[in-house]
């Protein structure tokens, strides 16, 4: 269910930004900013887990040692080390709300940041999202 809501929101968003681009009141959306939009869903929908990090972020870090500790393989993305970096993070910016790091996604569901994925263990809640409870 939450795919589909995910997927609807970045269609909108991508219909809405096509409307305004016909109407000509913003300024161009490269094309780099929709590379990096198709990046960050197919990244999302094809691996079970992603963060999008930064390799040098203490809380980045903390996430990936509670995936270590579950013995899961998230897929890492470090934006510090992507030429497209900082168009992910504004891609993140519009589909969570946020374009701070680590942003967390399990099976597709924006868990969130460092401190909501440590409540997530502390709950169970990660694990149900793993299927590992």
């Amino acid at each position: 269910m939450k795919k589909c809501s995910l997927l609807l929101q970045f269609l909108l968003n991508v219909v809405a930004v096509l409307l305004l681009l016909l109407v000509g009141d913003v300024p161009t959306r490269t094309e780099a900013d929709s590379s990096a939009a198709a990046f960050v869903q197919n990244s999302i929908f094809s691996n079970r887990i992603v963060i999008f990090s930064k390799s040098y972020c203490p809380y980045c870090l903390r996430a990936k040692r509670i995936f270590a500790e579950l013995h899961e393989q998230p897929l890492v993305v470090e934006l510090d080390l992507r030429d497209d970096g900082a168009q992910i993070q504004y891609v993140l910016l519009d589909l969570v709300g946020r374009r701070t790091v680590p942003q967390v996604f399990v099976n597709g569901k924006h868990v969130g940041g460092s401190d909501d994925l440590k409540a997530a263990v502390v709950s169970g809640q990660l694990q149900k999202l793993l299927g590992t409870s």
